[in-house]
């Protein structure tokens, strides 16, 4: 017996000390970002100018993979059962939480190791331009004509669900959901008029400028300097505050030296003016935390959309 128990005690200081060598060298290939939604969607497009910023400092090549399909849940289950080694990153917002709770995955933010947030978007209630009205006031007073049949796009139990469904129970409102699979699938629907509203946010003033969408409401504390026109939902009446925030997660069990390197490299990349000037042109502010303040950042989030979701009645029985 005691001839087994050193043996075992010596295999596993072997292994520990075979997984700080492997810490010590990491990275020593490219590392995949797994972003859970198609190319052109808002998701993608905060992360693709991060990752060459994170290539820099980390050392090797950062390979964005697309990975959509299920409201995000098949990129997470992807993440989630990739080798707790480091080189598989899993790029993440609230639909984490909302689709758990909504009985729509069984992946959990807890199934990760937190490495860092990065940026937070507000969203805005934007409307198709085949609509009859211009406005939040006309587009309000004819919802409450057509209960039920004014039709907003969303990815199902994700943040472009919540925030509409937010924004009809605050107003007293009843609309009509159709389900689309990311956002970029929904501008082709609001664009094309085959829905009257989504979920969008400042990405999309091009498109306003343009004429081909109009933005009604916007879910930020204040007014949008670029967008000076649109107001606030708090100035219209309603207490709604709403940002998408998105951050980097790495599989559980992933060593803490590896974490520690990637997560330096997290911040020194955030820190990059140029990412500054991406998110900026994309209405989104760089809202970096460290992976123990980003840990307890998701905690609190967690909550909230426990209770946000509860108050909805979306929550899974």
């Amino acid at each position: 017996m005691r001839k087994l128990i050193l043996g075992i005690t010596a295999a596993a200081a072997g292994f520990c000390m075979a997984t700080a060598a492997n810490a010590q060298q990491f990275p020593e290939r490219a590392l995949k970002m797994i972003v859970p939604w198609a190319a052109g969607g808002d998701t993608d497009n905060i992360f693709r100018p991060f990752a060459p910023l994170l290539q820099k400092h980390i050392g090797q090549t950062v390979v964005i993979a697309n990975v959509g399909g299920a409201s995000g849940t098949v990129g997470a289950r992807e993440a989630k059962g990739a080798p707790a080694d480091g080189y598989t990153l899993y790029a993440v917002h609230d639909y984490i939480h909302l689709t758990y709770y909504a009985g729509i995955a069984d992946v959990k933010y807890t199934d990760f190791e937190p490495i860092c947030l990065l940026a937070a978007t507000p969203s805005v209630l934007t409307a198709s331009t085949k609509t009859t009205w211009s406005d939040w006031k006309g587009f309000v007073e004819d919802a409450k004509k057509r209960p039920g049949q004014i039709s907003v796009g969303a990815t199902l139990g994700s943040t472009s669900h919540i925030f509409p469904a937010m924004v009809e129970k605050a107003a007293g409102l009843k609309l009509k959901y159709v389900s689309y699979d990311g956002l970029a699938p929904r501008m082709n629907a609001i664009l094309g008029g085959h829905i009257d509203l989504t979920d969008s946010n400042l990405t999309q003033k091009g498109k306003v400028e343009a004429g081909q969408l109009r933005f009604l409401a916007i879910a930020s504390a204040q007014r949008d300097p670029g967008m000076p026109d649109v107001p606030t939902l708090k100035e219209l009446g309603h207490d709604i505050v709403y940002e998408v925030v998105r951050g980097l997660l790495v599989p559980k069990g992933t060593p803490a030296p590896v974490r520690a390197k990637l997560g330096e490299a997290c911040a020194k990349a955030a820190a990059e003016p140029a990412f500054s000037a991406s998110m900026k042109a994309q209405g989104t502010r760089v809202a970096y935390l460290n992976d123990k303040d980003y840990g307890a950042f998701l905690d609190k989030i967690d909550g909230e959309n426990k209770v946000i979701m509860t108050d909805l009645g979306l929550i899974k029985k």
